[in-house]
């Protein structure tokens, strides 16, 4: 315990005493990255870069990660090259970005970011009334790059020719103490821009790690800057939030932090109604696990799941005052889909998924006559369906419902006509039992852990949790 106190202490100290100015410098013994979790683009942009003349690093987030034994997903780089001389190096390089511009470069799918070292901001530079930095194309060291990065374990550089790693803050031992620490004054790095609020809870839902007393303490009181903060960008943290694989302990940080407010708003009445929580819940684990397992995810899907309670709520209240349910469905998504789409820039794409997502569900009580063929040949109809299964595992309505149509979905031509029959029984009246003992085999030899159409992955897995990869996108 006293030996705990003094590195503590020591360590504080040291934080204090550190020139920004000059970097500690770590070999492969000292920071035991492994070169094989690295890019083979990401090492061609820095080596071409340096047979230019040029510096050139990996930084950041893939740095973090790479420290942390973890293959990064995106590979920045760092130089001390203009975007534009950056672009005359590289076929396929665009200048991109207002605030600040930065360059992509592009071998085949894979996109690699290339941002020239920024210098410390300008007290020339564009401010909105709250302090917002909007503007700020100012260039300068590897020493002023570093201080500008918000956090200390994203402000490392990794040079993959002599596998050397530069730290300027501390990251290193912020790493290894689970720690997460904004660089400067937290309220003013805050004010220059607000989404760094939202970084700091994904960072540390995501990383496990704690946020240091001080990086934390700011965050309630400022909160409200994120509504200063384009829709657009606000929309994007958020989306990388969500999509980060701890979308659940996200937006149980985002709730801790105070930070939820204005971004999903009614969010806190879902959460504190039992089947609203059960069903977001579900949404989110759904999410996680299949972002770990490597499949993909659909956007519109997760924000139909996220909002579905709220249009759950209008859509009673328009039946409730006289509306057919299908109209009343429309007018509670249109409500509901004008309401965020201010708040959160939802692309026109993500809020058409969701709309037919929603808009099937009261087509999946119609289980006579054609009905069912009709909405299987849908093109959302995987979404859709596993929207269903949600509705049915958190217990909004009858799971036979869900049953019936994973087996009116797996079964043959034959097999479902008898479930349309069995569904126009009375109840009681023995035929849905004839109706499975029929079944012929499923369809491709799909089992309810199998994949979707088109080997897209799909159903309910053995936990009851459906897949939602949008059936076709």
């Amino acid at each position: 315990m006293i030996k705990k106190l003094i590195r503590k202490i020591l360590g504080t100290k040291s934080k204090a005493a550190r020139d920004a100015n000059t970097p500690v410098v770590l070999g492969p013994e000292g920071h035991g990255i492994d070169p094989r979790l690295l890019s083979n683009n990401a090492v061609r942009v820095t080596s071409t870069l340096q047979e230019a003349g040029y510096e050139a690093f990996v930084v950041g987030g893939a740095v973090r990660d790479l420290l942390l034994g973890v293959k990064p997903k995106d590979f920045d780089i760092a130089t001390n090259a203009t975007p534009e001389q950056v672009k005359r190096l590289f076929r396929r390089a665009f200048i991109i970005g207002k605030r600040f511009q930065i360059v992509h470069v592009m071998f085949g799918n894979d996109l690699l970011e290339v941002t020239t070292f920024r210098g410390t901001t300008s007290a020339n530079a564009p401010k909105d009334e709250h302090g917002r930095v909007l503007r700020d194309n100012t260039f300068g060291s590897q020493a002023e790059d570093a201080e500008r990065r918000d956090f200390t374990i994203n402000a490392m550089y990794y040079n993959p020719a002599n596998q050397q790693v530069l730290d300027y803050h501390g990251g290193i031992e912020d790493i290894r103490a689970k720690t997460l620490r904004i660089i400067g004054v937290p309220e003013a790095r805050y004010r220059e821009d607000p989404v760094r609020m939202l970084r700091v809870v994904r960072f540390a839902a995501k990383l496990k790690f704690s946020i240091e007393l001080e990086t934390g303490a700011p965050i309630k009181v400022m909160a409200p800057l994120i509504n200063n903060v384009p829709a657009a960008r606000v929309f994007d943290e958020m989306l990388k939030l969500l999509m980060s694989g701890h979308a659940l302990a996200c937006l149980q940080q985002l709730r801790k932090e105070g930070l939820h407010h204005g971004l999903l708003p009614l969010l806190d009445v879902v959460l504190e109604q039992p089947l609203g929580f059960k069903f977001v819940t579900l949404a989110l684990e759904s999410t996680d696990s299949r972002i770990h397992a490597g499949k993909t995810v659909s956007p519109g899907f997760l924000f139909a799941s996220l909002l579905w309670h709220q249009v759950l709520e209008k859509w009673e209240a328009y039946r409730a005052a006289g509306e057919q349910t299908i109209p009343a469905l429309h007018l509670a998504a249109d409500d509901v889909l004008d309401s965020q789409t201010e708040k959160l820039a939802l692309q026109r794409k993500i809020g058409s998924d969701m709309r037919d997502i929603w808009a099937m569900q009261p087509r999946f009580e119609r289980r006579t006559g054609k009905a069912p063929h009709k909405l299987l040949e849908h093109q959302r109809f995987r979404a859709g369906y596993d929207f269903l299964l949600l509705r049915c595992a958190s217990g909004e309505i009858d799971a036979e419902i869900g049953e019936w149509w994973t087996d009116f979905y797996e079964s043959d031509e034959a097999s479902r006509e008898d479930l349309i029959s069995s569904a126009s029984q009375p109840a009681g009246s023995g035929a849905g039992g004839a109706a499975k003992r029929k079944r012929g085999p499923r369809r491709g030899g799909r089992n309810r852990s199998g994949g979707g159409r088109g080997g897209e992955g799909g159903g309910s897995d053995a936990g009851g949790s459906p897949s939602h990869d949008g059936g076709g996108d």
